[in-house]
């Protein structure tokens, strides 16, 4: 059976990319400025948004469940545009932001997840990583004080170990895609 994400394996995986790339770049160099940053992850997050709808809307025929990707995909583009529409928020804000963007993502992942455990072989590799993004939002929110080099790595090893995750889901959605399994 042909699914939305055996079609797509390519998104997610390019989804997972996306943030190793992020994350390397925010690790590689911890010095970096807010605005930087700020810049980073505004890309990342509007990108991983725009690739979200995108999915929503080419499986809304096909699956049911479209809605929570293409909630998040437009969550991703809102926080994505407000990051680059005010590059000189506080930090505050900004951790806000992330952390919004990181919960919500994480919950529609975790449903995406749960409503998908009846086709999808290996779905506990959308709920980890919906699980990882919920955690790392909450950390965010909790620890708002923590230095800014302090949240540089929480930042790049989160996009580090997500965009990893999102790689091993598209690897795996790859060989069902290619052996005929339902996905």
């Amino acid at each position: 059976m042909d699914t939305l994400l055996t079609r797509h394996w390519w998104a997610v995986g390019l989804r997972g990319l996306l943030a190793i790339i992020f994350g390397i770049l925010v690790l590689v160099a911890p010095g970096i400025t807010l605005i930087v940053l700020i810049a980073f992850f505004g890309a990342y997050v509007l990108i991983d948004g725009i690739v979200a709808i995108y999915l929503a809307i080419r499986g809304r025929e096909n699956n049911r469940n479209w809605g929570w990707l293409l909630v998040e995909g437009i969550a991703g583009v809102l926080i994505g545009i407000i990051t680059f529409r005010w590059p000189g928020v506080t930090t505050f804000v900004l951790l806000a932001f992330i952390a919004a963007w990181a919960i919500i993502t994480g919950v529609m992942e975790i449903f995406e997840a749960i409503e998908l455990r009846r086709t999808i072989n290996n779905e506990w590799l959308l709920i980890l990583s919906g699980a990882a993004s919920v955690i790392f939002g909450l950390l965010l929110l909790l620890f708002p004080s923590a230095g800014a080099l302090a949240l540089v790595w929480l930042i790049g090893i989160f996009a580090l170990i997500f965009g990893i995750l999102l790689l091993v889901l598209a690897w795996r959605l790859r060989g069902m895609a290619q052996s005929g399994q339902a996905a």
